[in-house]
């Protein structure tokens, strides 16, 4: 008792302060320098509303559209990074309720180690991001508007489990090459059981004429920086998934029939994409396609029907920044390349957005307005709310 009367008499006004800043995570360094950890938190409050034009009918929502916590350092020694990010909310671990996740929840997102074994030339192994499209691969934390677009939604091939090859080099004075090779289990995050297909191949190569743009500012949404001389990301992607058992690849439902039977088929992706900024104003561009190399539909005994996802899409984005806040422009279509065997619908949407970056993209503010015309069915208006912090 007398100990617990000692501690109450002491000083409750004590603060642990750390060296840093908001949106720069809380940093840990041991004392021998053989590891480091960094601790970041983030989430973002949303606001969506539809109008069904045809029925005029309303629908809203309130949610926690993501929250994250992401650790980073190096182990060891300097050259051997890492990164782990799990996932918090309802709709960052859903979809885990299936045998291929042992009927467990989905919240690790990554979980990798990187070796920068050379000056140009890196190693990566574990679950992250695949070297796909553009859009995909900027974190959901910096984009340009609410979330990515329809195109990023239907096409992008996600996180896989493999290693990854990294090599870039300058050519001429200015301009540099990027390359990276993947090659991973091909069925997406979080996997428990045997590899059920193939592997998947994933290849990157990008092309910057005018060098590297401020701070990796070819890899966040809007000119943060206010670029002082133009930059320009140009780049191409492909990858093969060889017997993909999902119906978009790494993402989708496993296309198995109501005995369990499994399906598979060949998926190709092909991705082209552009980023410029010069002085507040940013571009950026996609075009993705992705083909099966069989038809496939699945038909299950409630009548419902399993396709794989192919087809086409085209996404522009365009954005001014004046000060810390932005105004945006975008136009998404999306084409199935079968009405019979794609899994995909024509879509058309057409976006305005504005955002307010008061500490850049750890806290901001975001709101969009679209209108997407669906010709085989209802036409909606749709409006979005969203507020980030990230520490």
């Amino acid at each position: 008792m007398a100990v617990l009367f000692c501690a109450m008499g002491l000083p409750l006004n004590a603060q642990d302060k750390s060296n840093t800043s908001f949106g720069k995570g809380l940093e840990v360094v041991a004392l021998d320098s053989s590891f480091s950890m960094k601790f970041g938190l983030r989430f973002q409050t949303l606001y969506q509303g539809s109008l069904n034009v045809f029925s005029e009918k309303w629908d809203d929502q309130f949610l926690i559209r993501r929250a994250r916590m992401k650790f980073d350092g190096f182990a060891y020694h300097p050259s051997l990074t890492y990164k782990v990010e799990l996932g918090l909310s309802s709709r960052d671990i859903s979809g885990g309720d299936v045998d291929e996740h042992s009927n467990t929840s989905r919240f690790i997102y990554d979980a990798v180690l990187k070796w920068q074994f050379s000056k140009n030339w890196s190693i990566w192994a574990g679950q992250t991001k695949l070297p796909g499209n553009r859009e995909r691969v900027i974190s959901s934390q910096k984009m340009q508007f609410v979330d990515r677009s329809l195109l990023n939604a239907r096409f992008n091939i996600d996180r896989d489990a493999g290693i990854q090859l990294h090599h870039s080099a300058n050519l001429g004075k200015r301009a540099v090459i990027k390359n990276i090779l993947a090659i991973s289990i091909g069925e997406g995050r979080n996997l428990t059981t045997d590899n059920i297909g193939g592997y998947d191949y994933t290849y990157r190569l990008e092309y910057l004429p005018f060098g590297e743009f401020t701070g990796k500012g070819d890899y966040f949404g809007s000119d943060l920086k206010r670029e002082s001389t133009p930059k320009l990301s140009i780049a191409a992607a492909f990858d093969y998934n060889d017997g993909a058992a999902k119906q978009r690849g790494q993402l989708g439902s496993f296309v198995q029939d109501s005995d369990g039977n499994q399906f598979s088929t060949d998926l190709s992706t092909f991705f082209m994409d552009a980023h410029f900024k010069y002085n507040g104003f940013s571009f950026m561009g996609e075009y993705a396609n992705k083909r099966s190399s069989e038809q496939v539909i699945v038909v299950l005994d409630d009548s419902s029907t399993l396709k794989y996802t192919t087809g086409n899409a085209i996404n522009l984005q365009a954005g001014y920044l004046i000060d810390k806040s932005e105004w945006a422009v975008r136009y998404t279509h999306v084409n199935p390349d079968d009405l019979v065997y794609s899994n995909l619908k024509e879509e058309t949407q057409y976006t305005l957005g504005y955002s307010r970056y008061i500490v850049g993209h750890s806290l901001k503010l975001q709101s969009d307005l679209s209108y997407i015309d669906k010709p085989l069915g209802d036409n909606l208006v749709s409006f979005r709310f969203q507020f980030e912090i990230s520490f």
